[in-house]
């Protein structure tokens, strides 16, 4: 049979072809032995299978896609109870610190120690004249200040060799660090810094997420707000 010359010009495509089956959902009705001899490529390797075998092998691999997503579902469900509850004793303990000179060192402890961080440091300044010569008050030059005030966000990043990293127990073993400026409620100037450190540089990896830590700094601030002059709180 002579091809015309239309057909030639204008041959058929695949996309013409889908558009008609999906266009003619009839057309297997009329032609259903044509399922029983299509054959389609397994998705595992050269073996040819039969349509259906295919689409029951599809099926299986979107349940398995859906079971493991509902697994990392339950994990990350787990993972943020236990970091909830971590959070909430920490922040138990220090509602329950009764002396206003013990909050810093308290927050400090009790992070190392529920989360278990390395090292953690803190520095308050601005503080009533009752707390100005406590260790917690000392030591911080007016361009830490300034730069932790210049925080929006807490910082997390490789060791620098900031100021803020001699404030730890170990300076020289800090790959990683987090600061986390401490300022009352929405007020732009900050008055403290909580570092969080590790000899592991993944641990507070620039780019990370930040909200958790974020968290951590409103409450600490609300705690040692108790540290500030009554004028000033």
């Amino acid at each position: 049979m002579k091809l015309t010359d239309q057909a030639i010009q204008n041959p058929i495509t695949e996309d013409d072809i889908a558009n008609f089956l999906a266009n003619t959902p009839d057309f297997f009705e009329r032609h259903a032995e044509l399922l029983a001899t299509v054959q389609l490529s397994s998705g595992h390797g050269t073996r040819a299978v039969s349509l259906q075998e295919r689409q029951a092998g599809m099926l299986r691999d979107k349940i398995k896609a859906l079971e493991s997503r509902v697994v990392d579902m339950l994990r990350h469900g787990q993972e943020n109870g236990v970091i909830a509850e971590k959070m909430q004793g920490w922040t138990r303990h220090l509602l329950l610190t009764a002396l206003p000179a013990e909050l810093p060192a308290a927050i400090v402890s009790e992070l190392q120690s529920q989360f278990l961080i390395p090292q953690a440091a803190i520095r308050v300044w601005g503080v009533d004249d009752a707390f100005a010569r406590l260790p917690f008050a000392q030591g911080v030059s007016q361009e830490t200040q300034d730069f932790a005030s210049s925080l929006a966000a807490p910082f997390c990043g490789l060791n620098t060799g900031l100021e803020a990293v001699r404030w730890l127990p170990d300076p020289g073993s800090v790959q990683s660090l987090a600061l986390i400026a401490l300022r009352p409620g929405a007020a732009p100037q900050a008055f403290g810094l909580l570092v969080l450190a590790s000899a592991d540089r993944e641990r507070f990896a620039a780019g990370m997420g930040v909200d958790f830590l974020q968290r951590i700094g409103e409450l600490a601030s609300a705690a040692l707000s108790r540290l500030r002059p009554a004028t000033r709180a």
